[in-house]
């Protein structure tokens, strides 16, 4: 179950810890201290790791290892922080407009709070940036639109959130030949999803070779074929495009392939959605950690305007409370609903 790859993913994380673990302030990695026991009594519950590791994602490195002595925040818990306004630019009519769909819980969903993590992330960035100004957010919901032609025939200004491809190896991909990429709005960790009775492991990118993974049809694939990994231009993974996430989940129960390679949050959806928590879990190490952008076309002839003027509000964002205010309650509504369905 979660709670288990929790504990085997943290417990080598130390942690200093005083006779109560208060949120809201910094502690001090010792030696035989964990995360996960700080969790556990900042949240009540282990399971809610995330909201520390977002909460200092310059420090935790993509396997979670992290040096005696360094300083973590941790975050407070949802219904703890200070309230604010994300939305006081936002106007139906403004001449600045930016594109984003839903059905991407918890970064972007309208019957999510705050229509989800990352447009609250948008909303609070374009409010911090130099000389604000309105604007307005537009929902489509087929995301296939949104690049071209929405954005290619600037029928909109940016999009977000969009995951930025190996543009070094493959500078020909649409994207990047195509589109501005801002600073990363958040990283999401890419996990491999296994039978929890069995089933391969992922120390190195040795023990996935020979493999077959799944991964959904439309899905990027870049993480499988960095530079140094070469799993799919070399034959040495086979991988399996199915449909939806449901679907290799499905394989993966039937043995027809090794792991599902997803996200932390899309994986641990479809899993609840499914009522396979605990049969199947996720491998201790992160396959890897990939950003979430804002997009605007190179052909835009306030491209770099736009880039600078968001780069400018994120970077204040990250340096304020309030990043950290955003993302960690977002992380806690998503955990708690997963554990009452």
């Amino acid at each position: 179950m979660l709670r288990r790859f929790v504990i085997s993913l943290l417990a080598t994380v130390g942690l200093a810890t005083t006779a109560a673990a208060n949120c809201g302030g910094e502690r001090i990695v010792q030696a035989g201290d964990t995360i996960l026991g700080l969790a556990a009594e900042a949240y009540g519950d282990p399971e809610k790791w995330t909201l520390i590791y977002y909460a200092n994602q310059n420090k935790l490195t993509g396997n979670f290892a992290i040096a005696v002595g360094t300083r973590l925040m941790i975050p407070c818990a949802p219904g703890q922080e200070p309230k604010f306004d994300a939305t006081p630019l936002q106007q139906v009519d403004a001449e600045l407009k930016l594109v984003t769909g839903s059905n991407f819980a918890p970064f972007t969903d309208t019957a999510w709070p705050g229509q989800g993590m990352v447009t609250e992330l948008i909303n609070a960035a374009m409010e911090m940036t130099p000389e604000p100004v309105p604007y307005a957010i537009a929902w489509e919901n087929d995301w296939s639109q949104h690049l071209s032609p929405i954005l290619t025939e600037i029928k909109a200004d940016m999009g977000f959130p969009w995951y930025r491809p190996d543009c070094a190896k493959d500078p020909g991909n649409f994207r990047c030949t195509s589109f501005h990429f801002s600073d990363p709005l958040v990283d999401v960790l890419i996990m491999l999803f296994v039978p929890a009775n069995g089933g391969m492991q992922y120390v190195s990118d040795a023990d996935v070779v020979g493999k077959t993974l799944c991964r959904p049809a439309g899905y990027f694939t870049h993480d499988l074929d960095r530079a140094g990994r070469d799993w799919l231009s070399t034959g040495l993974v086979r991988l399996v495009q199915p449909e939806t996430p449901r679907d290799c989940f499905d394989l993966l129960m039937q043995g027809q392939v090794d792991a599902v390679a997803l996200n932390v949050f899309t994986g641990a959806q479809t899993l609840d959605d499914m009522g396979l928590r605990g049969q199947v879990v996720p491998l201790e190490t992160p396959l890897s950690a990939e950003g979430l952008h804002v997009v605007i076309s190179k052909t835009h002839w306030r491209g770099t305007t736009h880039l600078y003027r968001i780069n400018a509000g994120l970077r204040a964002l990250r340096d304020s409370d309030r990043y950290n205010e955003i993302v960690s309650r977002h992380l806690g509504v998503f955990w708690d609903q997963i554990q009452t369905n």
